[in-house]
């Protein structure tokens, strides 16, 4: 009665009141325990002591390692030509396709060639103006010089019959020049390919005023067999560039931005002659035969330095190296699945791969994921395993 005079009510409106406290009470703790039961890993409690850790593994193997090194470059045609005509005048014809294969000496375009033309038939003419001139000269001074000998005629006549002629034998000369001139104007009419390749777009079209210091191009012309890569890599890597080409010609191959084409293999030219200070990196230039034009002018591509091959090491997946306080280790799964750090000694790394000097033997169970739920002597249970293998270096 005491109770229901506090609350305000009846006793039967009391035991409604307590009533609903305990469900709303059920109600809370199993939302509670849905909640924890289906919540992600991190939420949940720590696996019991003795349940296996479900881990993935890679069984070391020896083979032969490729170390490389890896830079970003760009690719670079043989010879990037611009088109332009040498001499002003109407262009009368264009006579290539946009992204046609051109030979050197291909007609591309031609001018307007009838004042060229013009010109070159008035030296002409006056070339031979001159050789009938010449005639007549030789011919005076031929006459001048026999009367003198019959004394008719002085000295001075032939001195000066004998610079008549001189004077058109140069002229002739000044013809031939004029000539060769006018006829390389002529020939500039038809403008030509200097260089084998492929032709990029049309700048100009037909009907236009060319001239020859016009800034604008016809076309641009490239050739793009072999084409070049030029790359950076960080400067530490230059006395092992250095080292490699002095055991011979470099393997140099070009993937695409993503790193899964391959796209073409050459061989490293030249180390740039200086260090980027800027950027503290060494420029390198490698060049490529390109026979299948995969490698196109201007492309992105990841250039891998073959610095050296590895031979008959043990390599494993760079994952399963972890540091700890006493340096670095890896997870080791034995005979029994349990689970034992070993320290490791590393060698270089290549792509996904890393060269073990010591602490793993061949045909090792080694841990690449779910290192984070180990401690020493934890039972696994080992949920995939594969073979560390090259291949998988990319």
């Amino acid at each position: 009665m005491l109770l229901a005079t506090n609350l305000g009510g009846t006793p039967s409106h009391v035991r409604r009141i307590l009533a609903a406290v305990v469900v709303v009470a059920v109600l809370t703790g199993g939302a509670l325990y849905w909640y924890r039961a289906s919540a992600p890993e991190p939420v949940r409690a720590a696996l019991p002591p003795g349940r296996a850790v479900p881990v993935s593994v890679a069984i070391a193997a020896r083979q032969d390692v490729p170390i490389q090194a890896t830079g970003l470059g760009i690719v670079q045609a043989s010879f990037t030509i611009a088109i332009h005509s040498q001499v002003d005048g109407i262009m009368q014809q264009v006579l290539f396709t946009e992204g046609q294969h051109v030979k050197m000496g291909d007609v591309l375009a031609r001018i307007d060639p009838r004042l060229y033309q013009a010109a070159l038939d008035q030296a002409k003419a006056k070339k031979l103006q001159d050789l009938a001139m010449l005639g007549s000269a030789d011919k005076d001074l031929t006459r001048s010089k026999t009367l003198v000998v019959q004394n008719v005629a002085t000295q001075q006549l032939v001195d000066q019959q004998q610079a008549r002629v001189d004077q058109l034998k140069a002229s002739i000369e000044a013809d031939e020049a004029s000539i060769e001139t006018a006829q390389t104007q002529l020939d500039y009419t038809a403008i030509r390919a200097p260089s084998n390749g492929r032709i990029g777009v049309r700048l100009v079209d037909p009907g236009n005023l060319m001239h020859a210091n016009d800034t604008r191009p016809i076309a641009s012309l490239v050739l793009t067999q072999p084409s070049a890569v030029l790359f950076t890599l960080p400067m530490q890597m230059l006395d092992d560039v250095r080292d490699a080409m002095t055991r011979g010609p470099v393997e140099v191959t070009a993937y695409d931005q993503n790193n899964r084409r391959l796209l073409s293999t050459g061989k490293l030219l030249l180390i740039d002659n200086a260090i980027d200070q800027a950027t503290a990196t060494i420029r390198l230039k490698a060049t490529f035969d390109n026979a299948d034009e995969r490698l196109w002018p201007g492309e992105f591509v990841n250039a891998r330095v073959l610095m050296e091959t590895r031979h008959n090491a043990i390599a494993v997946p760079t994952t399963v190296v972890q540091r700890g306080q006493k340096g670095l280790f890896a997870w080791v799964v034995n005979s029994d699945n349990v689970v034992e750090p070993h320290p490791i000694e590393l060698g270089p790394a290549s792509g996904n791969l890393t060269v073990i000097d010591k602490g793993i033997a061949e045909g090792d169970r080694v841990v690449t994921d779910g290192q984070y739920k180990l401690q020493v002597n934890a039972r696994v249970t080992i949920i995939s395993s594969v073979v560390a293998a090259a291949g998988a270096a990319k």
